[in-house]
């Protein structure tokens, strides 16, 4: 079955006009969703250690189930995703995740509230999670068109790394405020809200297709002359075949493609040591060292400065050394501090993993720029959903693995066992792309 290339792009963010109103819509919406999801980051572990009195291996349960409905269901909810009208799939999306969170603070207050309930609602959002994440990158080229594509994901990560900085600190301090259990409720607010604004979008007009293949804002843009405006492709183009096979082609497209393979292999070994660290963190600052809630956000929220000193340089920096060199060269340059976080303990050591933790954010903010335009803009339209769902069944069920090995190395080994094994894992995650043809690419490609 042939699959119909998009045409070529523009190679930047056009600066001639401010954002379109849907994509503004999607923005605030992932603004909010952001702010809980960071909350949570914080208020879920820490319930379930200072509220539960859960143990290592239940905190790496926990960590586990939040993402392990990418392992089970990420690949055919690309299909999904590609057969569905993608504002209705992050509708409900956002309702369902809304409604597992307020039973928290619901079950808290009856007293009725355990780990067993905490296990399903988590591995429930993740289930949401999955299918709002792929259809909100799959949806984000047709609210923006190609040529805005780049600027788009800077503006979102870098927002993310305000958000991880903002977010993880006040979640800290909300939660020593009025209780992790409080705390959850929030998200339960932020997921009804962001619904509200999903409700609202529609494609932006300047980027949908018109009859005959020629967008209007292609013929004559804003300036007066043809193609200011680079449209997404068409989407009735669809892919036919049936759902194994259309499964099967999502599959092929990110592990067969020699640019998209060691992107997606680096990827994932960055989220699974990551994740090996993220997880005994809260053990370790709130059983080992006796630190509090605000300290953990404080720290987590070193990982948000650095994610967002990322997403800003990422652009220039790509543009000056090459969109495959940004990819790997940033690693190199900070392996050395990953040995820094698992020395965390209290005084001048604390400061120290802090920023080994802020240098490992930064590498991830430059690779989310470039990696997330670099996937989009290599993919047909028709297979973008498909694609998404690829990167996401193997990056976030590489999390969900990662959790589960850090819960077996603390319950049965140490935590600060996870820690190095994380840090060491960190250190060599650009080698990948280094190995790759991708190296020294100096393109997005067209």
């Amino acid at each position: 079955m042939t699959i119909t290339t998009p045409p070529a792009r523009a190679p930047g963010p056009t600066r001639a006009a401010g954002w379109p109103r849907p994509f503004r819509f999607l923005y605030a919406a992932s603004l909010l969703d952001g702010l809980g999801y960071q909350v949570s980051f914080l208020s879920v572990p820490v319930l379930a250690v200072a509220v539960l009195d859960a143990g290592p291996g239940q905190v790496g349960l926990l960590g586990m189930l939040s993402t392990v409905a990418f392992l089970l269901i990420g690949l055919p909810a690309g299909v999904w995703v590609d057969r569905l009208p993608r504002r209705t799939v992050l509708l409900v999306a956002e309702l369902g995740r809304a409604a597992l969170f307020a039973s928290v603070p619901l079950a808290w207050w009856a007293g009725a509230l355990t780990v067993g309930q905490m296990y399903v609602v988590v591995a429930l959002v993740g289930v949401g999670t999955v299918f709002a994440d792929v259809a909100a990158q799959s949806y984000l080229p047709e609210l923006v068109g190609w040529d805005r594509l780049i600027g788009a994901n800077a503006v979102l990560v870098s927002t993310g790394g305000v958000l991880q900085i903002a977010g993880r600190g006040f979640g800290g301090l909300l939660v020593q405020a009025v209780g992790a259990p409080v705390a959850v409720a929030l998200n339960a607010v932020t997921y009804l809200l962001s619904a509200g604004l999903i409700a609202r979008l529609c494609p932006n007009p300047a980027a949908a297709p018109v009859p005959g293949g020629v967008p209007a804002s292609a013929a004559v843009g804003a300036s007066g002359r043809p193609g200011t405006v680079a449209p997404v492709p068409d989407r009735s183009r669809r892919v036919g075949g049936g759902f194994g096979r259309q499964l099967a082609e999502g599959l092929r497209h990110v592990l067969g493609n020699p640019l998209l393979r060691p992107l997606v292999l680096s990827n994932t070994l960055t989220n699974l040591t990551m994740q090996l660290m993220t997880v005994m963190l809260p053990v370790v600052f709130l059983r080992d060292l006796g630190l509090g809630a605000g300290v953990l956000g404080a720290f987590l929220g070193c990982g948000g400065v650095g994610a967002l000193l990322g997403s800003l340089v990422a652009r220039p920096l790509a543009a000056r050394i090459g969109y495959g060199r940004a990819l790997w060269l940033p690693g190199l340059l900070v392996a050395p501090t990953a040995a820094l976080v698992p020395l965390v303990d209290g005084g001048p050591r604390l400061w120290l993993a802090g920023f080994g933790w802020l240098a490992l954010a930064w590498r991830t903010g430059i690779g989310n720029v470039v990696g997330v335009s670099f996937r989009q803009r290599a993919t047909p339209d028709a297979l973008l959903g498909r694609m998404n769902a690829t990167f996401r069944f193997l990056l976030t069920g590489a999390l969900a693995v990662g959790a589960g090995l850090a819960g077996l190395l603390g319950a049965y080994g140490s935590v600060r066992t996870s820690l190095w094994l994380g840090a060491a894992g960190a250190a060599s995650s650009w080698l990948p792309v280094f190995c790759s043809r991708l190296r020294s690419r100096r393109e997005l490609p067209d």
